[in-house]
């Protein structure tokens, strides 16, 4: 049987290892849920086990505002202490403190 734990939690602020965005985490994948398509479009040298969680975001970068897709492995905690910008936040999370958003939506 597979045992994974989730590293990071629902309304904390990450950021990518490698790419240039940060975002906030609004939900987890106990081991990749996506399409083959999508994960086949990654380079192979660069894919990420799917066994190990996944994480949905609320990501931006410099130019954008968008939802990412990102491997456990792929992500470490952004520790700058600053908000995330993303329009959707306010949908899900309530303000920011102390590094984090606080849950208000019901999720399933």
């Amino acid at each position: 049987m597979l045992k994974t734990h989730a590293k990071f939690s629902l309304g904390q602020v990450v950021k990518h290892r490698k790419h240039p965005f940060r975002g906030v985490v609004f939900d987890v994948d106990a081991m990749f849920a996506n399409t083959q398509e999508w994960y086949d479009a990654i380079p192979e040298e660069s894919r990420p086990k799917k066994d190990q969680p996944f994480y949905h975001l609320l990501a931006e970068n410099e130019n954008s505002y968008y939802v990412a897709y990102v491997s456990e492995q792929n992500l470490i905690a952004d520790d700058t202490g600053e908000p995330v910008d993303h329009p959707d936040l306010p949908d899900l999370f309530g303000d920011f403190e102390n590094g984090h958003y606080p849950l208000q939506a019901q999720l399933n």
